[in-house]
């Protein structure tokens, strides 16, 4: 077996397209976004695909689910890696059943533009005024930096000005700074050279190339290192980059979108971030406002959600009760948007043929299992969001391996990068001292 790894689903979602896999094994939580939402993407793009769906908090009921939207086989946490191998070997055994044939590409692409160009949801006067300078900033090829809190929907703001201007037809890459090993980052950046370094047994094409004619996302750009973020100037500036390993540049179009969850004005005077980048990159600078600023979006949003997870799961229509509208007015949003699309994510999933998602859909006991021990969180202070779940299992992984980041990473699947991340924002946070 040829094994690929990823270290978030959306990653998995770009190389997907660019390769074809007999098999995907996911974890259901990651913090990108859940194995259900990943195996519902892979089912409509790659049906041919099989998926097997791990978990460490497993129950029948989203067993069974997970079974009904598609995965072949379903691993509770923990278990042994020979039973693992053993599972994997069964399923690529067994014969494909018959399945459609995947939609043309170009056509589910359309699909998805068409859904990108009203996902940026919002009524209030902020997200209107900000709404109102889109269609002048979207219609040029300047670079644009979105500032704003992690959650508050930046990533979503960045395709919408790709889809609104005229490169929308191009490609649209995007690439988590934060999450690039950094001994990779360049390599991801620029591609590099068969044998420019070691392991370097294949030509890589970099973002920038594969982004040519269109846009380019660097997510959380703050996060690269400032050796590389002198090459991203030098980029912006002659429109060229080299490949690692190689000395002939190479011409690119690409409109640059960067994002920053960071006080960019602390991060320069600390010197992780270059000033003249920033200069740069900021020739449209967007501030996307915290949900708690824009609560009465709230309610608008919520029911987006709802119709979005109920379609993408193949359910009913639903509905959120007055009871639990209420509790999500009066919540104060700390992790923004994106812990409002969890929150009513689960509760799509937990209220199962129920028409109407109440409040023990969202507030489930289930997902306050787990305290303290740990987890930054007071004893009784019961986890209520994806975010939590992801601290409290960072956190864990942490001390059961002695603060060990690499060991710690591994055992989650994730690069040591991210943890180190992770772990400043929850001190920047007040979630650890």
């Amino acid at each position: 077996m040829e094994v690929v790894s990823c270290s978030t689903a959306t990653q998995a979602m770009e190389i997907l397209k660019e390769q074809a896999f007999d098999l995907v094994v996911t974890d259901f939580m990651m913090p990108d976004m859940d194995g259900l939402e990943l195996l519902a993407h892979i089912r409509q793009e790659y049906p041919e695909t099989r998926v097997i769906m791990i978990t460490a908090h497993a129950n029948v009921q989203h067993a069974v689910r997970t079974m009904q939207y598609g995965a072949i086989d379903y691993i509770a946490k923990p278990f042994a890696t020979a039973d693992l191998v053993e599972r994997v070997k069964a399923s690529l055994a067994t014969p494909a059943a018959a399945s459609e044939k995947p939609k043309p590409r170009a056509k589910a692409s359309a699909s998805r533009k068409k859904q990108a160009k009203v996902s940026f949801i919002g009524e209030s006067p902020n997200i209107q005024r900000l709404k109102e300078r889109l269609p002048r900033v979207a219609k040029n090829r300047a670079p644009v930096f979105i500032q704003g809190e992690s959650g508050t929907g930046k990533e979503v703001l960045a395709r919408q000005i790709h889809l609104m201007s005229e490169r929308a037809e191009g490609p649209y890459v995007t690439i988590n700074c934060a999450n690039l090993p950094r001994e990779l980052v360049e390599s991801h950046l620029f591609g590099h050279r068969k044998g420019a370094f070691t392991g370097a047994i294949d030509d890589m094409v970099g973002a920038f190339e594969r982004a040519d004619g269109g846009t380019l996302l660097l997510d959380e750009i703050t996060e690269v290192e400032p050796a590389v973020q002198a090459k991203l100037l030098r980029v912006l500036q002659e429109r060229e980059f080299q490949r690692v390993g190689t000395t002939e540049p190479q011409k690119v179009d690409v409109r640059v979108i960067a994002t920053s969850n960071r006080n960019v004005g602390d991060a320069i005077a600390e010197g992780i971030f270059r000033e003249d980048l920033y200069h740069r990159l900021s020739v449209f600078p967007l501030m996307v406002p915290p949900l708690r600023e824009r609560l009465s979006d709230v309610p608008l949003l919520a029911k987006h959600f709802v119709r979005k997870y109920c379609e993408l799961y193949g359910l009913p229509e639903k509905k959120l009760s007055k009871d639990l509208m209420r509790r999500f007015k009066a919540h104060s949003w700390p992790g923004n948007v994106r812990q409002l699309e969890n929150m009513v994510q689960r509760g799509v999933i937990l209220s199962a043929d129920e028409e109407t998602i109440e409040v023990e859909h969202v507030f489930d006991e289930f997902f306050a299992e787990a305290e303290a021990n740990g987890s930054g969180k007071r004893p009784d202070e019961k986890m209520q969001t994806i975010e939590d779940m992801e601290r409290y299992m960072i956190l864990q992984a942490l001390s059961e391996s002695g603060n060990n980041q690499q060991l710690a990473a591994e055992r989650l699947g994730i690069s040591a990068r991210t943890i180190r991340n992770k772990l400043r924002k929850y001190r920047e946070e007040g979630h650890i001292t």
